[in-house]
């Protein structure tokens, strides 16, 4: 089935911490409306562009099949859409079903131009679990008082790390933890004994984020739009990029007092680096008990039950809620990790220093201007896309150098690392593939700088998470600790805090496709790289020719 939907990028007046300020919006909304569609569906979005700034969108998640013209990254697969321009993005919709999302890929328009993406069932099929009364969405995101773009301009012109956000978001809304915000606060309404799909979506900029209810446990039924055996726990960890589907059962007793009836949503950070600093506040949002009728059981003057989250480098508690994601692997839902592989590319992901340039005062530390890098490369971002670089091939927009293996062998967690290493190389290297590659990368985590928790994020395919640790990747012993049976497919996978992430996956989507950290002052800064899926010899294994109305640069 096709469905149609017409994006009008266009700013408009939001009130927010006692402020009102002009942001960047889609059909007005913030967040933006949520796409609904069925497992196998096609989606046409046209964007018309009503905004002073250029802007792409991104469909992240969607594999987009031989399409990469649709995928968004603002010159990677397409040049922007200017301002008083359109163009109809194809979402070709194939093995995902769960909640993804939909967000800007344009410097960092997706603070506020962002939503949700429910796939469901196709038609016949049903969840892998009890069908739920209703479904509630959770957007977890950033607000700035200031105009974000101005944030990255700043950033990038002093070579220094941008300002953190004032506030963090639920739907939205900042909570009633912050001034002015009290009556804004997003409330949703339960009954006792119901059970209820919460489809949460980290849409910050820079933060790792806990979240948790208070007074009840969340059973995570799903990741990056691929189920998960269901666990229970107090908490999750969300990673910006990533997405998680919980169940939540309404089964706390309904006190006629009209008191406890009311339960506080809460999103705070998880905030792995040392010395980095990052927004410290707590969002909230409200669980209210209803009758069946609707009638609500408290006042509000009622207290809020407020739940209990780990502290903000809580390490350990993040790193064990990670590791309970395992793949359903049930006959509607296989698994298809790859067993063997043809190709390990080990790829160390850093935060760096670049000298400043003449004449300037940079604020980064020594005086220098904060860089970042994938083995030792910092991802310089070209004035044509790459797409259409290698469609036509045009020489002398990328390179294909990105190596399978980092330029340098050091203790990568070590401490009082030798100061060359800081300085990465700019450049534009992609790493080509032949179709049909069983491919393993390992991210390895430094501690240059400082370590902190990197959510990586491919285009174009899923990857199984086959296994995490902390410090150095040890090619000969790790991989005895694989999990080749029922790893969880994810789209973003969190590389911990000085340590390593090893993912698989087939590479059997043609096309140009982005890798690169979620936390976008990294990929502001060059945390990034391209994969080139080769054509395979078949129709059915070559990119799609482009549409006739992509944005020109």
């Amino acid at each position: 089935m096709t469905h149609h939907h017409d994006f009008v990028i266009k700013e408009a007046e939001y009130s927010r911490l006692c402020d009102t300020k002009s942001i960047l919006t889609v059909n007005g909304q913030f967040p933006g409306p949520t796409i609904y569609a069925r497992k196998g569906d096609k989606v046409i979005v046209k964007v018309a562009n009503h905004a002073e700034y250029n802007i792409t969108l991104h469909w992240h998640g969607v594999d987009q099949p031989r399409n990469p013209w649709s995928d968004g990254p603002e010159y990677i697969t397409q040049c922007p859409i200017r301002p008083g321009s359109e163009f109809s993005y194809e979402i070709i919709l194939s093995e995902e079903e769960g909640t993804i999302w939909w967000h800007a890929h344009s410097d960092w328009d997706r603070a506020t131009v962002h939503g949700a993406i429910f796939i469901y069932p196709e038609r016949g099929s049903s969840f892998p679990f009890p069908k739920p009364h209703k479904e509630i969405p959770i957007i977890l995101g950033e607000w700035w008082k200031g105009n974000v773009s101005q944030v990255l301009a700043d950033a990038l012109r002093t070579g220094g790390d941008p300002n953190v956000s004032d506030a963090y978001t639920i739907n939205g809304q900042p909570g009633d933890l912050y001034p002015c915000s009290k009556s804004e606060i997003f409330t949703t309404q339960v009954e006792h004994g119901k059970t209820y799909l919460l489809r949460v979506i980290n849409a910050a900029i820079n933060n790792e984020l806990f979240f948790a209810i208070g007074g009840h446990r969340l059973t995570v039924v799903g990741s990056d739009a691929s189920y998960t055996k269901p666990f229970d726990t107090d908490f999750i960890m969300i990673t910006p990029g990533q997405t998680m589907d919980l169940l939540l059962v309404a089964d706390q007793p309904v006190n006629k007092s009209l008191s406890n009836n009311r339960y506080y949503m809460v999103a705070k950070p998880y905030a792995s680096a040392v010395g980095v600093p990052y927004n410290t506040n707590t969002t909230t949002a409200i669980l209210e008990y209803v009758t069946p009728r609707g009638n609500r059981t408290i006042t509000d003057s009622s207290p809020v039950l407020f739940p209990s989250l780990p502290a903000d480098n809580d390490t350990e508690e993040a790193t064990a809620f990670t590791a309970n994601l395992r793949s359903l692997a049930s006959k509607e839902h296989p698994v298809d990790v790859p067993q063997k592989i043809d190709e390990q590319v080990i790829i160390t992901v850093a935060v760096n220093l670049l000298p400043c340039d003449e004449n300037n005062t940079c604020f980064g530390p020594g005086g220098n201007r904060l860089s970042a890098s994938l083995n030792n490369i910092s991802f310089e971002s070209p004035k044509t896309d790459i797409l259409d670089a290698y469609y036509h091939q045009i020489g002398g927009v990328y390179g294909e150098g990105f190596p399978s293996e980092p330029p340098f062998n050091y203790n990568f967690t070590g401490d009082d690392l030798p100061r060359f290493l800081l300085t990465p190389r700019k450049a534009t290297e992609v790493r080509m593939v032949e179709y049909n590659t069983s491919i393993e990368v390992v991210f390895q985590g430094t501690s240059l700088l400082a370590g902190e928790n990197h959510p990586m994020h491919l285009h174009g395919q899923s990857f199984y998470v086959v296994r995490r640790g902390f410090g150095n990747f040890d090619k000969e012993k790790d991989p005895q600790g694989y999990n080749l049976v029922d790893p969880p497919l994810e789209n973003t996978v969190g590389v911990p805090k000085n340590g390593w992430a090893a993912v698989r996956f087939k590479a059997k989507n043609p096309g140009v496709w982005f890798m690169h950290c979620h936390l976008d002052r990294h990929l502001s800064w060059g945390m990034n790289t391209v994969f080139i899926v080769k054509n395979g010899v078949t129709p059915d294994s070559q990119i799609l020719p482009p549409p006739k109305n992509m944005p020109q640069c």
